[in-house]
């Protein structure tokens, strides 16, 4: 994330990450997910005060009536409250809502893991299973990252998440990193890989010992378990997710434009 500004004369402001449009989409709705991964993924101590409609739109590089339906999206999820004549303001205890979403772009699936406590529980070496084996092909051991993720607000923890990344990759990963932002942004942002797509599978599992004494829950109760493989541009499988998701705090939710 780009270090907040100061225009002349006017107070710091918060500074969103950059993001490429993809035209394919609603340049609306991209603006206000990456958006909304930068103020779910930011620093304690970054300004609350967000730029004008007008710089914010130049920064995304779209029409200001663009900018504003964006911001209308965020507002009324709560992530942000505009004050006539004062600004628009980030919601300090603005907090990620539990729906699981999968809805077409790279920065949904940033701003969907954004925004949660996270622990790095572990990392290192780690043989492929055999059920991963076909998206790794020739490769035998991959680096795991492990993390635990914890509601911001009563410290609950939500889902425990496992990432499998090529080791040439791992190489350039900084775990403290992973400590505040999704895998999917430090692959894109931090080591520069160029996503082409994700691909996700969410199926209703039991909880097996490890699941129910990472998210507290009893033996066997119901969570949503999530595979994310995601695909540089030569259509090479570089990091596969594999997210569990307590049952009694999360659904499954797809949306479907019919344009």
């Amino acid at each position: 994330m780009t270090p907040p500004v100061r225009t002349a004369g006017a107070p710091v402001t918060f500074a969103p990450d950059s993001l490429a449009l993809n035209r394919k989409l609603p340049l609306w709705y991209q603006v206000s997910q990456s958006l909304r991964a930068s103020i779910l993924g930011r620093r304690p101590d970054d300004p609350l005060r967000l730029p004008t409609e007008d710089a914010l739109a130049a920064h995304y590089g779209v029409s200001v009536l663009t900018m504003r339906q964006a911001l209308k999206e965020l507002e009324a999820e709560g992530l942000i409250t505009r004050h006539r004549r004062r600004g628009t303001f980030i919601e300090p205890s603005a907090r990620r809502g539990s729906p699981v979403r999968l809805l077409g772009s790279v920065d949904t699936i940033v701003a969907q893991q954004s925004g949660e406590r996270t622990t790095v529980v572990g990392h290192g070496p780690a043989p492929v299973p055999a059920e991963l084996a076909e998206h790794f092909p020739g490769l035998d051991e991959a680096v795991a990252y492990r993390r635990l993720r914890h509601d911001e607000v009563s410290g609950e923890p939500t889902n425990w998440a496992e990432n499998l990344v090529r080791p040439e990759l791992a190489e350039q990963i900084d775990v403290a990193d992973l400590a505040r932002w999704p895998m999917t942004k430090v692959l894109r942002d931090v080591v520069g890989v160029r996503i082409s797509r994700i691909t996700d599978t969410v199926e209703a599992r039991l909880a097996d010992p490890e699941t129910a004494r990472l998210l507290q829950v009893p033996l066997l109760s119901p969570i949503l378990h999530y595979t994310g493989i995601t695909y540089d541009e030569n259509g090479r499988a570089v990091d596969i997710a594999r997210i569990h998701y307590r049952g009694d705090r999360f659904s499954f939710t797809v949306t479907l434009d019919a344009h």
